[in-house]
């Protein structure tokens, strides 16, 4: 609650506690303060609106070919215009479910596209991004199967290892292994011999942080034949052509969600994708959305299958994630309805054709090579002759983003993505300003 005081009261509560101002109560010390703002003068509504459209004119767009881990994809108006309804975007979370039937049902209804999506048993309402995911899943395995090895592709995204390191450093008998990519895709062999008795899952990423895609059905069979359970980690536009990870046997499947009608914002928020086997529910984290009957016989939605322990006695829960991405499971939701299976398919093949165009023509130009020869749904690595940051500033001068890769054996490589959102005439211009450099 909050309670106004008078200047006179806040004299008095100070006297009280025995200091002369707020700033000796707070004991800030004058190093941390900062000494002045240096603002300019006041403006009037009218003037405000001209100085912003002045600053935003400075901007000055560029045609972006990333990717890694962020998509830009082309979201339909009726996404936005549905989702910032007063229902749904002033809406909190839904702790008493008979309250929230219209933010449940929508859940529920993610939740059904999610599975529909995956071929797999279970969804969960969201996580806050495909990393936490990610992690949450391998926390889940490891519960399972009572094991204390986590087994990594060696090409995950770099971030998503980061933030299960977060996670792992309080469990100090983990130990965390990487299976090397050297051809870009995972050696199978290295699998074998780093999946043992003490594995508790493995990690893949497909398609992988390199843009290929990996042989998941193999993958499965030599995890699963270790006694360790799969954590596949997609992208789920690509689910429009490839196959699903419930398909080729996966027991956990996350993603990034943020490709399903989720602008990219400057990298958040995202929307983690979690979804499990049936066996595997009890484990699964954060809160689901059930369907049930109230006592008129009518049809209602409720939160089902997540442990009190969640929220209050956190040494006892499965997971202590118990928020979700509610407002950014409901664009994802909106933005499948809307394309609908034969509409996703269009936009994951306009992505591969695109990706292909594009990867052909930097082929035939001097100087520049695919690293990997696999197959790529819609990113793909390009060798340069220059270091690939060079490259990077003088795309720029050109009105184009690209990515430049990092560490060993990558430094002359650039990250390219093309989605629908080119077109063939966008495909052709970053080709010649490639060909320029």
């Amino acid at each position: 609650m909050f309670i106004p005081h008078t200047a006179q009261e806040q004299k008095e509560m100070l006297a009280r506690i025995g200091v002369s101002s707020v700033r000796e109560l707070l004991e800030i010390p004058a190093g941390l303060l900062y000494p002045k703002l240096n603002l300019p003068a006041a403006l009037t509504e009218p003037e405000l609106a001209a100085h912003i459209k002045a600053l935003g004119a400075e901007n000055k767009p560029l045609k972006n070919f990333i990717g890694a881990g962020i998509y830009e994809h082309f979201i339909p108006a009726a996404v936005n215009a549905l989702s910032s309804r007063g229902e749904f975007l002033t809406a909190y979370t839904p702790y008493q479910a008979e309250a929230s039937q219209g933010t449940l049902q929508t859940i529920y209804e993610f939740q059904s596209c999610i599975c529909a999506l995956t071929d797999m048993d279970v969804s969960n309402a969201s996580h806050y991004d495909g990393a936490t995911a990610m992690a949450e899943a391998v926390l889940a395995t490891m519960r399972i199967t009572g094991r204390q090895k986590v087994v990594l592709s060696g090409a995950l995204h770099p971030q998503y290892v980061e933030v299960l390191h977060t996670y792992l450093r309080h469990f100090p008998k983990v130990r965390v292994e990487t299976v090397p990519c050297p051809q870009g895709t995972l050696d199978l062999a290295a699998l074998k011999a780093a999946a043992d008795s003490d594995t508790a899952c493995f990690v893949l990423a497909d398609p992988n942080f390199y843009g290929q895609l990996e042989d998941s059905q193999a993958v499965a069979d030599v995890t699963h034949a270790a006694g360790a359970l799969l954590v596949s980690v997609f992208n789920p536009i690509s689910l429009g052509v490839l196959h699903t990870p419930g398909s080729c046997g996966a027991d956990f499947a996350v993603a990034e969600g943020q490709p399903l009608g989720n602008a990219m914002n400057f990298g958040g928020p995202g929307l983690g994708l979690f979804t499990c086997k049936e066996a595997y529910k009890r484990q699964m984290p954060g809160r689901i959305v059930g369907m049930a009957k109230d006592k008129d016989g009518r049809r209602s939605f409720v939160l089902t299958l997540q442990a009190r322990e969640q929220h209050i006695r956190r040494e006892k829960a499965a997971s202590n994630i118990c928020s979700n991405e509610a407002l950014c499971a409901l664009n994802a939701l909106i933005y499948l309805t809307l394309l609908g299976p034969q509409g996703l398919k269009e936009v994951a093949q306009l992505n591969l054709e695109r990706a292909h165009q594009l990867a052909q023509a930097v082929q035939a130009l001097p100087g520049y090579q695919l690293k990997f020869n696999g197959p790529f749904f819609n990113e793909f690595v390009l060798q340069c002759a220059k270091p690939a940051k060079q490259v990077v500033k003088k795309l720029e001068k050109k009105g184009f983003a690209a990515y430049a890769l990092s560490g060993k054996g990558f430094e002359n490589c650039l990250l390219v993505c093309v989605t629908e959102t080119k077109t063939a005439q966008d495909v052709a211009d970053f080709a010649a300003a490639l060909g320029g450099i």
